[in-house]
């Protein structure tokens, strides 16, 4: 899941004023931004009443309209959004960076702004935490090493480990970080393949991941 965090309210409102902007349209996002409470419909009217306040304080004028479609990723969910989007002076998108993208392709000529902070791939801890477990590198290993990523859970992203540095199962770069290569090791044994931990694995191919421009997948 996209984890997003909203963005300070002092952020938000000064992108609205240095735009001159009257007529905003909120839109939320009814799925990833809504579980990590950044972007769904009580975020949205939380973040609409607290602008609308903040403008009348300053004795700005700014009338507010709020939108909440199922996903901001897709272009069948954001036309429900057409209407509303021509009566606006801009749009701020309570969504990942993927939702704000999308509204500022499929709208040319209407000034989108990003009202969260997209962080990362991540899903819930025990301690209700959001964990990130997925660096959509493009190039899954999971098979090998338990179910466990060695690309986010070890500091160095290392293919072969541990590395040398850890201690007690703890990772070198901080003692509240769990080495990644350990956990690697426990969960193969948990699962009969210790004897696959000798194998090496060969240099990594880092040619589907985040580097060198926007990656493209066929369906």
């Amino acid at each position: 899941m996209i984890v997003g965090q909203r963005k300070p309210i002092d952020e938000i409102y000064a992108m609205i004023t240095a735009n001159d902007i009257k007529k905003l349209l909120l839109g939320g996002c009814g799925t990833c931004v809504t579980i990590s409470f950044a972007g769904g419909e009580k975020e949205v009217a939380e973040l609409a009443a607290a602008l609308e306040l903040k403008a009348k304080t300053d004795g700005r004028a700014l009338e507010v309209t709020q939108l909440t479609p199922l996903r901001q990723c897709e272009p069948e969910y954001t036309q429900e959004m057409s209407d509303a989007v021509k009566g606006a002076d801009a749009v701020l998108s309570l969504s990942c960076g993927v939702g704000v993208q999308t509204l500022a392709a499929e709208f040319p000529g209407v000034r989108v702004l990003p009202g969260v902070n997209t962080m990362m791939l991540g899903s819930h801890s025990p301690d209700r935490l959001f964990v990130e477990y997925c660096g959509a590198c493009g190039d899954c290993v999971l098979a090998e090493t338990g179910g466990v990523c060695p690309i986010v859970r070890c500091s160095k992203s290392m293919l072969n480990g541990p590395c040398g540095g850890s201690v007690n199962g703890k990772c070198e770069v901080s003692p509240d970080i769990d080495c990644g290569w350990q956990l690697i090791f426990d969960k193969l044994n948990e699962l009969n393949l210790g004897q696959t931990w000798d194998e090496v694995k060969p240099a990594r191919d880092w040619r589907p991941s985040w580097h060198g421009g926007p990656r493209r997948v066929q369906q």
